[in-house]
């Protein structure tokens, strides 16, 4: 039995002598598959709490959004093998050209399975799921088993998933187990699987290029090699050619439609800004999800490019803590902990590792009563079905195969079947008019059909459904 240098960084036992092979003994095999089925177990649960919560909303018709509908018209033309022409967003409207996510292609055979909206939602909360499992594994084997597990159960618990399971479906989905990847294997010095799993993200969104470099500046500090130099100008580079080029290009030669969004020169105005309430609240609230020890490690830094682009945006949804924007930070700032746990002599305490989880997991589960999960505290009341009946035969009075111009109410439940137009935009005339009328009392019965009279003139309007919720108008031979 002899020692030799892994890649220059920890050493590794030989067995046999066989110069460059390594065998793990049987107890420390056994101890790696206990690690793993017991984060599997910790996914597992995550998945089904996740999911659990995604029936309800879907069950009781609570739409948060009009994404799920537009991410469910990219998912159907992929599953047909066609651009991602997504009429929520307008007529002819290429999804290539808002937002940089080619890796969403993927969705197509799984919606060609399950061509359901609702199947969005489930693949979204495996992803989440899966990083669940890939943090746990890796703080069971850094910190033990309670005090992994604890890790564990806060990371899955943590307000930034939970309001990105409460916002329905978006592309970040796939950001969150990539950065779980990778980040685990820089923390296990497995540069290569590190690197692999973090060039991947620069095909979720343009922006997470921005965190790649960030990324690969860290690996170069930390494996001394230049890899991590070469993962960074992988960044940069994917960052300006889907900002400068790909997103125009898909876009009728329009610039990147979200840089108007950013508001430097109100920040250089005003650099109080920064400070603004909603702001602040998002980075305490991140440090606390960790009980502060994220800012212990460099890992942390990763989170600078996503707070940059959002406090330096003019969308207060930007800077708060209810949508999705914040679930790439999770993986983020959990493994920065599990870094600083792990590696921080200062810190590297059985008792301290066990009080510093378990306050994670505390916090975790206190804050869970202010974000999305304390709803299932009382499911019959966040999650009623007294409208439900009104939904269902609204839907039943738009055939299949047809087109539909509609507010969000009902869209993710049209889109399975139908050609689905927001009603928001300049679109052409459609075959039926759905709308929630539930926030208009006293609203005619023919206000619906009306009033698409007036945005499509010269077509007619009759009304085929009307009560006090949906109405829905349907275009009439001239």
């Amino acid at each position: 039995m002899t020692a030799t240098k892994d890649s220059g960084t920890s050493p590794r036992v030989t067995l046999s002598g066989a110069p460059g092979t390594t065998a793990a003994p049987p107890a420390a095999r056994g101890a790696a598959r206990g690690r793993l089925a017991a984060a599997g177990l910790l996914g597992a649960g995550a998945f089904a709490i996740y999911t659990s919560y995604s029936w309800l909303q879907w069950t009781s018709f609570a739409i948060r959004s009009w994404d799920l509908g537009i991410f469910t018209q990219l998912a159907r033309d992929y599953a047909h093998f066609q651009a991602p022409i997504v009429t929520i967003k307008g007529q002819g409207f290429n999804l290539l050209g808002d937002h940089f996510h080619p890796i969403l292609v993927v969705l197509g055979p799984i919606y060609g399975l399950f061509p359901s909206a609702f199947t969005l939602l489930v693949v979204q909360n495996l992803l989440f799921a899966v990083s669940v499992a890939v943090v746990a594994n890796l703080a069971f084997k850094r910190l033990g088993r309670i005090p992994g597990g604890c890790l564990g159960i806060a990371y899955g618990l943590s307000w930034g998933l939970q309001s990105a399971v409460d916002s329905q479906f978006h592309e970040i989905a796939f950001a969150v187990p990539f950065l779980a990847l990778s980040l685990c294997a820089l923390l296990d010095e497995k540069w290569r699987q590190a690197w692999i799993w973090a060039a991947l993200l620069v095909f979720v969104k343009e922006d997470l290029g921005l965190t790649v470099l960030v990324l690969g500046l860290v690996m170069a500090h930390r494996s001394r090699r230049p890899a991590g130099l070469w993962l960074a100008a992988w960044g940069v580079a994917w960052f300006v050619l889907a900002t400068q080029v790909l997103l125009p290009a898909m876009n009728h030669g329009s610039p990147w439609a979200y840089r108007s969004q950013l508001d430097v020169a109100g920040f250089l105005g005003d650099p109080a800004s920064l400070f603004q309430k909603d702001k602040v609240a998002t980075v305490l609230l991140l440090a606390a999800v960790t009980a502060g020890l994220a800012l212990f490690s460099p890992l942390a830094l990763l989170v600078l490019p996503t707070l940059a682009w959002r406090f330096l945006g003019e969308l207060p949804s930007y800077w708060g803590q209810d949508w999705q924007y914040s679930a790439v930070l999770m993986p983020v700032v959990f493994c920065a902990a599990l870094d600083a746990l792990s590696r921080r002599k200062v810190l590297d305490s059985a008792r301290f590792r066990l009080l510093s989880a378990a306050a994670m997991a505390l916090v975790a589960v206190a804050l869970s009563g202010h974000f999305a999960f304390g709803k299932l505290a009382n499911p019959a009341r966040d999650f009623s079905t007294a409208g439900n009946a009104a939904a269902v035969s609204a839907l039943a009075a738009v055939p299949s195969a047809v087109t539909v111009e509609t507010d969000i109410s009902l869209m993710s439940y049209l889109v399975d079947r139908d050609e689905v137009y927001w009603v928001g935009n300049k679109n052409p005339a459609p075959d039926y008019v759905l709308m929630d009328v539930s926030g208009r009392p006293g609203t005619a019965d023919t206000t619906t059909a009306t009033e698409a009279e007036s945005r499509f003139p010269g077509n007619r309007y009759t009304t085929v459904h009307a009560d006090g919720h949906f109405q829905v108008a349907k275009r009439v031979a001239k």
